[in-house]
């Protein structure tokens, strides 16, 4: 959520990025709710303090009928105006929620996906004569079992055996060894450029909890649309749709000393997405599920270094697919496809010998202060002022799409998989599974 006090300060630059990102907001009723909320806590407070004016003066003695009168009259405006106050507090903190986080300056503006932007392609596409997909491998493997899967749970749902889930495994380990050793991120860091701007702190891994409370799911600006999500029925609880929703509100109401920051975390949960509508070849394999893992990375950092642990995140997300020795490239998002509380985006696409295109496996989003401000966690600067911290989430590895990527790329003719280098270790030494 934006601060109030941005908007009337930075109109424009807020009308931008309502009209960059798609939305049709009113910003001057917004700003005149504003206005009446602060007018009537303004008549509140001076009602209040003359109702406690006179009660001092009827206190030790019997209080003269007139006190009695005023008393009763000053109780009464108020029992008339404080719910008008509730009522329009309510209006305005739902319509300044409505308000989109601004763009970065060097967000290409673009009103549909079409406008993105390819900021660099990396790797070698293999020369695979007639490439199979991981469906097809799979099954012929006995790694996936999407029929048994609909009798259980319906559709978009399956059952992964075998080797397959050794990969799964693999790929964990690696990450989670990866990103908590302190000479990784060094080397990280120094690659993007990155050293003496941010700190080289290691990742902490964190098994989270799978569900979360609505009130926080909404503070947290990733529960809508709600027709995407599972909530539990009878209960004010959702299953968390991505790794990020439940690490991100971790420290809800509470304050962080400056010392403490950045604060990063790895995240390994099985997430849950309603998706609704039918896309293909998307629906074939374990492309498109509704439910799937992922290992995703958070941080909470002061406003100086945000940034650049936005672009280490990225470099993170580089370093992963590399390792893999995978063909990718980088995408910029454009304005409307960062997403509403988003300042800035990056995907990174991995080719897919299988449907002969770069796909989505990473997104990379910067919040600067927007989701902040909802949770309210902030930070205690050395110097004793309070901030709110700025977030950023990025995948590690969205598990499903990543061994799809490995199994096309890494196929050979017999439907064997050969194994990456840096995976092998993971699976007692097998150059091939």
């Amino acid at each position: 959520m934006l601060d109030i006090n941005f908007i009337r300060a930075n109109r424009q630059k807020v009308e931008d990025a309502i009209r960059n990102k798609a939305y049709e907001i009113d910003l001057d009723e917004i700003l005149k709710l504003d206005d009446s909320r602060k007018e009537l806590s303004r008549e509140i407070d001076a009602l209040r303090q003359e109702r406690n004016q006179i009660s001092a003066q009827m206190k030790g003695g019997k209080p003269a009928p007139e006190l009695i009168e005023k008393g009763k009259e000053l109780k009464a405006k108020l029992a008339e105006i404080e719910p008008k106050l509730a009522e329009v507090e309510a209006e305005y903190i739902a319509k300044l929620k409505t308000v989109p986080n601004v763009p970065e300056d060097d967000v290409p503006i673009g009103l549909t996906e079409d406008d993105n932007q390819v900021a660099e392609v990396c790797g070698e596409i293999p020369d695979i004569k007639d490439p199979k997909n991981h469906a097809e491998i799979a099954y012929a493997r006995g790694w996936l079992d999407k029929e048994r899967a609909a009798k259980i749970a319906g559709a978009r749902f399956a059952y992964i055996k075998g080797d397959m889930v050794k990969l799964q495994m693999a790929v964990v380990n690696f990450v989670m060894n990866s990103l908590t050793d302190e000479n990784v991120i060094k080397e990280i860091i120094e690659k993007a450029g990155l050293k003496g701007k941010i700190s080289e702190k290691p990742f902490t891994i964190v098994l989270p909890p799978l569900m979360l409370r609505t009130e926080v799911y909404d503070a947290m600006d990733r529960l809508e649309p709600r027709e995407d999500r599972y909530k539990i029925e009878g209960q004010e609880l959702w299953l968390q749709g991505s790794a990020e929703h439940v690490l991100g509100s971790m420290h809800m109401n509470e304050i962080f000393e400056e010392k403490e920051l950045p604060v990063r975390y790895l995240g390994y949960a099985t997430s849950f997405r309603e998706e609704a509508g039918t896309y293909g070849k998307d629906m074939e394999g374990i492309f498109r599920m509704h439910q799937f893992d992922k290992l995703e990375m958070e941080s909470f950092s002061t406003k100086d270094t945000s940034r650049a642990e936005h672009e280490f995140f990225v470099a993170i997300q580089r370093w992963l697919v590399e390792q893999l020795e995978l063909p990718y490239r980088v995408i910029r998002k454009c304005t409307f496809d960062i997403g509403k509380p988003d300042a800035r985006g990056i995907d990174i696409e991995v080719w897919l010998p299988g449907q002969g295109k770069y796909r989505e496996t990473h997104t990379a989003d910067y919040m600067t202060d927007y989701q902040a401000r909802r949770l309210q966690t902030r930070v205690r600067r050395d110097n004793g002022d309070l901030e709110l911290v700025h977030t950023n989430d990025a995948t590690a590895f969205a598990l499903g799409r990543i061994m799809i990527a490995i199994i096309e790329n890494y196929q050979n003719p017999d439907c064997t998989v050969r194994v990456p280098k840096v995976l092998q270790k993971y699976l007692d030494g097998k150059e091939n599974i």
